[in-house]
């Protein structure tokens, strides 16, 4: 979502209906084409470790490379979208993602793949945060709007469940490098509908670049990834990664320090004062997380233990992914009906269930247990994004509502990163030999990690939503 400033909003009375579903059918494309690419990439990465001769913290890294990044510029991506015009944005936006998913298909090395998923971050980073803003500027009725982002979560959700099924396809039928070749014309695509059918706007009173801050968000979140994966590598104790946990400390100290005397933050600390601002973003932080390791993990699991296929090892996963695009609409009608607390408090109960049930995870484990415990982590996935957004800007003024919700959409990737960073980390480094040979019960601690952020997002979802009015 974007750091808008609404004051000169698209003129929504001269757009009709069915233009309106255009736009937003043109913005979620952009989202989905995002969504299937990073959950198909998981799929990839036993092929990608074979041919390219990655080591597991280099796998992390080609995941981890992009939501670092992502999550890093999307408060800048949704600003500049404000200052320079949405639709122009938007469609730059485009044209870098589609430039950088080529570069991932000819990547000849591990190293040139992550330099690449970067690039492919850095146009991302300008489609998801103004095409939110687009939509939230498109449809201005509360009711209407919380649809509108139910639909939004809707494609957030179902592009990352089938995400593995589509890349398991992909990978099995033509090669890993055609997960990123069909971002290509879907972009175009994009590009050309965006032209036709979005209006052009931009805010009237942009906010101001924050160089300091963004500086600060950059060297946070890449010292403390940094020194997450190659810790387990290098020695928790060791230089390295001891000096990255001190930068990252000393960043956020900082960070507090120079936002809060800004006229105009990057990130504003006081927004933390409301509670549920707060609980949407802790709950963005905690599920993704969760989302990224549980991704991370069984696609591992499936493939280099189990010995399934890459498109096996998606098909495994229709589970999630019918639960989570079916819920996902559905979870944005009850937030517009009856507030966000419901959806919240079953999306930690079902995410908390299937982390339960992956406790239990061996090398010859039920596949019908497997896809229960994936049918459970789907519908807490898809119970989960519409009310993060819809926490996150309620009870903000409609000027700021933009971006309280750039935030959370940052929380997304922040937790996502920190999910692929911790969880494997803490599974490789119970292990003995090869992943393949002991991957199942070296991941049962970080199950029970997973449980552990269940169980906080329910409190959270108790605490932060307790007098919420529903919008």
């Amino acid at each position: 979502m974007s750091v808008t400033t609404l004051s000169a909003p698209i003129q929504t009375a001269a757009l009709t209906p069915g233009r309106r579903m255009v736009i937003l059918g043109t913005c979620c494309l952009s989202l989905f084409i995002v969504g299937i690419d990073v959950a198909a990439v998981n799929v990839a990465l036993p092929s990608i470790s074979h041919d390219l001769h990655a080591s597991p913290t280099q796998l992390q890294w080609v995941v981890d490379a992009y939501t670092l990044v992502l999550a890093s510029l999307l408060m800048l991506g949704g600003s500049q979208g404000d200052r320079f015009g949405r639709k122009r944005v938007f469609q730059i936006g485009l044209t870098i993602f589609a430039l950088g998913s080529l570069a991932c298909s000819l990547a000849p090395t591990a190293g040139i793949l992550i330099a690449a998923r970067m690039l492919q971050a850095t146009g991302g980073s300008m489609m998801n945060p103004v095409a939110m803003s687009i939509i939230t500027n498109t449809f201005i009725e509360p009711r209407e709007r919380a649809r509108a982002i139910g639909v939004w979560g809707g494609a957030v959700g179902l592009s990352m469940a089938l995400g593995p099924v589509v890349g398991g396809a992909l990978v099995s039928a033509v090669d890993w490098r055609a997960i990123f070749w069909i971002n290509v014309p879907v972009a175009i695509l994009a590009i050309t509908l965006t032209g036709l059918f979005v209006p052009s706007s931009k805010a009237a009173q942009p906010r101001r670049f924050d160089p300091r801050g963004q500086i600060l968000v950059m060297a946070f979140l890449a010292s403390l990834t940094y020194a997450i994966i190659e810790g387990n590598q290098l020695g928790w104790t060791s230089t390295t990664p001891t000096a990255c946990f001190a930068v990252a400390a000393a960043s956020l100290a900082l960070l507090i320090v120079v936002e809060s005397r800004q006229a105009e933050p990057l990130i504003d600390p006081r927004f933390f004062r409301s509670l549920p601002f707060s609980g949407a973003v802790s709950t963005a932080i905690l599920g993704f997380a969760s989302m990224g390791g549980f991704l991370f993990l069984n696609t591992l699991y499936l493939q280099q233990v189990r010995g399934f296929s890459p498109l096996d090892a998606g098909l495994m996963t229709l589970p999630m992914a019918a639960a989570t695009a079916v819920l996902s609409p559905i979870s944005g009608r009850i937030v517009g009906s009856v507030g966000p607390r419901p959806p919240l408090l079953a999306s930690a109960v079902f995410i908390g269930l299937s982390a339960l049930m992956l406790t239990r995870l061996s090398d010859t484990t039920s596949l019908i247990y497997l896809g229960f415990a994936y049918l459970a982590f789907g519908i807490g996935f898809g119970l989960m994004n519409a009310p993060i957004t819809n926490a996150a800007v309620a009870g903000m003024p409609r000027a700021q509502a933009g971006v309280a919700a750039a935030i959370a959409s940052t929380s997304r990737q922040i937790g996502a990163t920190l999910g692929v960073a911790i969880l494997p980390a803490v599974a490789f480094g119970q292990l003995r030999g090869s992943v393949g040979e002991g991957l199942a019960i070296a991941s049962h601690p970080a199950w029970w990690i997973t449980v552990g952020a269940a169980v906080i997002l329910f409190g959270i979802g108790l605490v932060s939503t307790r007098r919420l009015p529903a919008t």
